[in-house]
């Protein structure tokens, strides 16, 4: 270990706590104790030379070595307060009072000792500090104009230096003055050397992090602007830093979210630590005008410390970290959708829980009360024609239980992948019209229109005729349910080189655009309205838009509410298996024709069915 290694580790233990965890201020106060205890410690060791080859001391001498324990007072003040410009204030007047003492007993102002009233400002120019250079440079003024008029009026003791002695100790005096304001500016020179590179070592420090660090920090005004903004703001928003200054920033920051921007850089303006979440126009670098998006941005702010009187008179200052939490909020949307679809699935389950008590309810009631009607057919004395009656009662209500039992099933199987199309050719147009005539009678007792549409030279197709029967007359079958009396429902198929279209339309009620989007889903039955003035269990739809996509169809629904809803199927003349899993059906929200424009359609049209009189 070196010499210079032992005094600096001496002089870093007698620093104060404040002083040894900033480097330049660190240096001060090395720079101010160092040469003082070393000078002190170095003109104690020699007195006693001193003493031997000059002989008894005289009073200056005595008093010149007595002031050497000074500097070792003052080194002691530091290091116990850590207050570095007291301790130059110390040092200041320590050394113009040597100086007044020395020169009033040497000569006044023609004293060697008054040259050194040039080094007190010199000295306390090492404080960094202009009120102390202020106050050393007033000190030293004030001790020359007192030892002037002492010595014009005569009050300085007799002279006890000879011509020759005093021109010794002038020399003495300009030379060690010299010296010591040269020891002051190598000083000076070595702290402005530490200054700077412990700057440049803070400015590299600080400035890779900012590079580096994927957060952006920012400071502003209290309104808002920017005066600095890290460069990762290029990457976050795709723009140079330069056009974020100023307002720049504000002017990307969403409409809607400019107020609270504005609210939490004034509450931490106040003193106050905000956190706020707001959405920043992003540009894409050679994207057109007008191809932009908003990334979800979360600020932190707080503000900004003040370091001095000078910086806390400023207008209050903020500084900000701003992270891109986009993924965040994609992420809570996603699971805010998803809580959405479950409530309403559960929703939807309910409701048809209490739909389906009503669906089999009813039914077997009937069962049961004519069963038992039956059974004491000879206490009731029943005829031939009510037994037949009750009979065929019974039976319509075990069909409707089955029907209702096989949709359950349809769904639950297609639900679970387990539902198999089984193909084979078939002729659309007769099972369309057979499809007609089973709901004709049906049609006619609502009083409705049912119209059907089916060009002779539709082509055979392959694919489940059951499937495709059961297509029709869940679509055919709700077009009457939900059309009033007088109304009109239009069954229409074409071709074309390799798909059949099918379009059945009705006058009905028609269905809300909320509604719509739903239209499909599973235990679903549209309508607040009219759901309670029909019956069913809200699978019919949904079944046919399963079916559809087992056969790569598609399934796409035109209504108004009031108007009339139209349905358009178009299948695949030729089924083929699929090897992934089919796509959804497409369900869109489309304005239909008015009712006299579908009305006029039909009116060449041939009616196979027609409403009775």
């Amino acid at each position: 270990m070196t010499v210079l290694s032992i005094i600096r580790d001496c002089l870093d233990a007698l620093l104060h706590p404040s002083a040894r965890y900033d480097a330049l201020t660190r240096a001060r106060h090395r720079a101010f104790m160092a040469p003082r205890l070393l000078g002190s410690l170095a003109a104690f060791a020699a007195f006693p030379v001193y003493l031997a080859m000059r002989g008894a001391p005289s009073a200056i001498e005595a008093a010149a070595f007595a002031w050497l324990i000074a500097p070792i007072l003052l080194s002691w003040f530091l290091s116990r307060t850590g207050h570095y410009e007291g301790a130059h204030v110390l040092s200041s007047l320590a050394l113009a009072g040597l100086i007044m003492a020395v020169a009033v007993t040497t000569g006044g102002i023609e004293s060697f000792a008054a040259v050194w009233l040039v080094v007190v400002p010199l000295e306390a120019a090492l404080s960094a500090s202009r009120r102390v250079a202020a106050f050393a440079s007033l000190l030293a003024l004030s001790c020359a104009g007192i030892l002037i008029l002492v010595s014009q009026l005569g009050w300085l003791p007799p002279a006890e230096l000879g011509v020759a002695e005093r021109g010794v100790y002038m020399a003495f005096g300009v030379a060690s003055a010299t010296l010591y304001a040269a020891g002051l500016a190598f000083g000076a020179e070595s702290l402005a050397r530490t200054s700077v590179t412990l700057l440049s070592r803070e400015e590299e420090r600080y400035r890779l992090l900012a590079r580096n660090m994927s957060d952006v920090i920012s400071r502003h005004r209290r309104n808002g602007a920017v005066q600095f903004i890290s460069p990762a703001a290029e990457t976050m928003l795709g723009m140079p830093v330069a056009q974020l200054l100023g307002h720049g920033l504000f002017d990307r920051v969403h409409v809607a979210d400019r107020p609270a921007y504005l609210t939490a850089l004034s509450d931490a303006a106040r003193g106050e630590v905000r956190s706020v979440e707001f959405r920043l126009r992003r540009e894409h670098a050679g994207s057109e005008r007008g191809q932009i998006d908003f990334v979800w941005v979360e600020m932190r702010c707080r503000p900004l410390e003040q370091e001095s009187a000078r910086d806390m008179a400023r207008e209050a200052e903020v500084v900000a970290v701003m992270r891109d939490v986009t993924d965040r909020k994609t992420q809570e949307q996603a699971l805010e959708e998803a809580r959405s679809a479950a409530e309403a699935a559960d929703a939807a389950k309910t409701r048809f829980l209490a739909t389906m008590s009503h669906e089999l309810r009813t039914p077997l009631n009937a069962i049961i009360g004519f069963s038992e009607m039956i059974a004491q057919e000879q206490t009731l004395m029943l005829g031939a024609a009510q037994r037949k009656e009750y009979a065929q009662l019974i039976n319509d209500s075990g069909q409707h239980l089955l029907s209702v039992v096989n949709g359950i099933l349809d769904m639950s199987k297609m639900e679970s992948g387990n539902f198999e199309i089984s193909s084979e050719p078939f002729a659309p147009r007769a099972a369309l019209l057979h499809c007609c005539n089973l709901l004709a009678l049906k049609a006619r007792e609502n009083g409705i229109d049912l119209i059907t549409d089916a060009p002779q030279d539709l082509p055979m197709m392959d694919g489940d005729p059951r499937a495709f029967k059961q297509v029709v007359l869940n679509l055919v079958a709700n077009a009457i349910k939900f059309t009033e009396r007088g109304g009109q429902v239009m069954v229409a198929a074409s071709a074309s080189a390799s798909q059949l279209t099918l379009r059945i339309s009705d006058t009905g009620v028609g269905i809300a655009p909320d509604d719509l989007k739903r239209i499909g889903a599973p235990f679903f039955q549209a309508g607040k309205t009219y759901q309670r003035r029909h019956e069913g269990t809200g699978l019919g739809l949904s079944i046919v838009k399963s079916l559809v996509a087992l056969h790569l169809g598609e399934l796409t629904v035109q209504s108004r509410l009031g108007e009339g809803t139209a349905v358009t199927v178009k299948l695949p003349l030729v089924y083929t298996s699929p090897q992934v899993k089919p796509s959804e059906s497409k369900i869109a929200t489309l304005t239909p024709a008015p009712r006299q424009e579908i009305q006029d359609q039909t009116l060449d049209q041939p009616a196979l069915v027609k409403k009775s009189a």
